[in-house]
């Protein structure tokens, strides 16, 4: 990693000599840190290792990029001090480099070593991304090559995944990953798009990892033994057409047969996959002259079977995911109505959302949205049935009731297989969450400069930890500052057997406090929270977390 270092600093320096005799390159960046400290809470349930022994964390990430006569040079500095984003329950201590890249334009051809972040078609069989806010970065290092000709564009990849090991950040993966994609984009006359693309992607096993899984499986009941295999296949083809108002998107994934975790993790099995997933879409504008109703209707179906794509079936939860299935449910915002979240189930899911929009007049929207997620038979219940997991039903009203004045009033109600998204045991004390939450917003307009926005939410359940209700105030001092309070209050109790000895058995207040100023590219914030533990989902990856009490220190700056 050093000599990496050396050789793009030397190559930097070089360029940036050169720049000033011939032409000047453009430096650019971004900064983001997290500091947090840390208030033990024992009613809360806040007491892991972070908590009683090392009191804070920090964790930074510098990125800056270099670019001059169609080259273009990237490093990210990464830095994990006593965090906690690896795995909640302990803290991981690294720094160094997180990120390289070198890339070229030639022409029509662009050539990348390093890492790099891309993803083909919609991602299901191969995304390279990553979450800051959740310890995860599934990046590929290796090279790249991509090629544009007309209204043709390939890509093609040859490298390992960048591990999340709770040991190292910084490594790698020992997999070979490889891949390709091949889309085509042609335009008709009268408003008609169109895009047609397939991609492959192949995993080869190392050595290790396949005398980790062959052990395994011959220590397991000689009927459900197998002969795993080296090497996994992805394969996907995807078209989207769109014509005036209306939109589709459809795809089919198809993985071959290989060694993957049942439903409980508790033994391998062979099975091949496959996703198929359509969207649905149509818009009419209106609120013109002729004072037409607008509205749009967005339609989703997924349904996985056994499409489980790892660097190793030994990896679990969210480590070594090479593809990215997100699941099709509504993406809620306010604190209480994402309390509950479906986690893409990637033995067996069919799940389906509907949204309607209409604003039949200027300033007042309506929003429906009703979304289900069933298992299949084959990871359903005991006798074999799909079991229903997750339900929404949701809507909304937004009325701009004067220049000055907007309220948007709505209700979510939700079914939730908490057993099953979240890994507890069920017992005779535990059951599936039923909620209805109703929820209010408020934001008046002062004058040019400062608002004030009020939230409400309450979610009603006899399940989980029982019913809660969350408060925020918040002004706003457009262009700089944003200040608010809230209390999150755990009205109603319920205790079943898996929070007893964790979670005070008595009303909770969950205060919050916030404090942001803006500069332009620069925010600054400072929050103090308290959080009840669940599942926490940024940009629709989730994963369960411990509650957290402590304050917060956020920075964010580009250049």
């Amino acid at each position: 990693m050093r000599k990496i270092l050396t050789v793009l600093t030397l190559g930097l320096s070089t360029l940036a000599l050169q720049a000033q005799d011939n032409e000047k390159g453009t430096f650019s960046g971004n900064f983001m840190s997290n500091t947090q400290l840390y208030d033990r809470d024992a009613k809360i349930g806040a007491t892991t290792e972070v908590y009683n022994k090392y009191k804070s964390s920090t964790d930074a990430w510098l990125f800056l990029n270099y670019n001059i006569k169609g080259y273009s040079f990237s490093l990210r500095y990464d830095m994990f001090n006593n965090s906690p984003l690896l795995n909640p329950q302990t803290v991981y201590n690294k720094q160094g480099l997180g990120f390289w890249q070198a890339s070229k334009d030639i022409g029509n051809l662009n050539l990348t070593a390093g890492y790099f972040y891309d993803q083909f078609g919609s991602g299901m069989i191969f995304r390279a991304y990553e979450e800051r806010l959740l310890g995860l970065d599934y990046a590929m290092q290796g090279v790249r090559v991509k090629y544009n000709y007309k209204n043709l564009a390939l890509k093609a990849f040859a490298g390992q995944q960048k591990g999340n090991y709770p040991s190292d950040k910084f490594g790698v993966y020992p997999e070979a990953i490889k891949g390709l994609n091949v889309e085509y984009n042609k335009v008709f006359g009268k408003g008609l798009n169109t895009m047609f693309g397939a991609s492959t992607v192949n995993r080869a096993l190392d050595q290790a990892n396949m005398n980790s899984i062959a052990d395994e499986i011959n220590g397991q009941p000689r009927s459900t033994r197998f002969v795993p295999k080296y090497n996994t296949y992805a394969f996907n083809g995807y078209v989207r057409v769109g014509y005036k108002n209306l939109s589709y998107y459809g795809e089919y994934n198809y993985k071959t047969s290989e060694a993957i975790r049942n439903q409980d993790g508790s033994a391998l099995i062979n099975s091949d996959g496959n996703i198929i997933f359509n969207t649905l879409s149509y818009s009419q504008a209106g609120l013109g002259k002729k004072k037409q109703t607008s509205y749009g209707v967005n339609l989703q179906y997924k349904r996985i079977d056994h499409f489980v794509m790892r660097t190793s079936p030994n990896e679990q939860l969210n480590n070594g995911l090479i593809g990215y299935i997100p699941s099709i449910t509504r993406q809620n915002t306010y604190r209480l109505l994402a309390r509950y979240n479906a986690v893409t189930q990637f033995l067996g899911e069919e799940s389906m959302q509907a949204e309607v929009m209409v604003t039949p007049k200027r300033g007042t929207t309506f929003t429906f949205n009703v979304s289900n997620v069933n298992s299949l038979k084959s990871n359903g219940d005991s006798l074999g049935n799909a079991k229903h997991l997750f339900s929404e039903y949701y809507a909304e009203v937004q009325h701009k009731v004067n220049k000055n004045l907007k309220v948007k009033l709505g209700i979510q109600s939700i079914f939730y297989d908490q057993s099953r998204f979240e890994q507890k045991v069920r017992d005779s004390t535990y059951h599936d969450v039923k909620a209805l939450t109703p929820f209010l917003e408020i934001v008046y307009k002062l004058n040019k400069k400062t608002s004030l926005r009020f939230e409400s939410q309450y979610l009603e359940t006899k399940e989980d930890l029982g019913s809660f209700m969350n408060v925020v105030a918040e002004l706003n001092y457009s262009p700089h500052w944003s200040i608010s309070i809230g209390d999150m209050v755990n009205t109603v109790p319920y205790r079943p057997s898996f929070t007893q000895g964790v979670i005070s058995d008595e009303i909770i207040h969950y205060y919050s406090g916030y404090v942001g100023y803006t500069s332009g590219p620069t925010v600054v914030s400072l929050a103090y929270i308290k959080q009840v533990q669940g599942v926490n989902c940024t940009g629709g990856i989730c994963r369960v977390e411990p509650a957290f009490s402590g304050v917060r220190l956020s920075l964010s700056t580009s250049f």
